[in-house]
């Protein structure tokens, strides 16, 4: 089979799986992951996982997100944040 068929096949398949309650972003994420690891290797496409998974977490943006809240909370139950307000 080759590549374009594959995309059909998988458009077809990221539509099933929608229409069955799937949230698209879940079913683009298998499908992708199925069409690549048919088309190159399941190896390559596992390292294409971490990678990608990696680069998500990595994210500065990421990283501040949590700490942000931390600070929230820390000041909530430190009574600071009563006092500023």
């Amino acid at each position: 089979m080759n590549e374009v068929m594959v995309g059909i096949l998988g458009l077809a398949v990221v539509l099933g799986l929608f229409l069955t309650g799937i949230e698209l972003g879940f079913a683009m994420a298998l499908v992708g992951f199925l069409g690549f690891s048919y088309i190159v290797s399941v190896e390559a496409a596992l390292n294409l996982l971490a990678k990608d998974i990696f680069d998500v977490f990595a994210n500065y943006g990421f990283t501040v997100i949590p700490l942000f809240v931390l600070m929230g909370q820390i000041a909530f139950n430190a009574g600071i944040a009563k006092r500023l307000y």
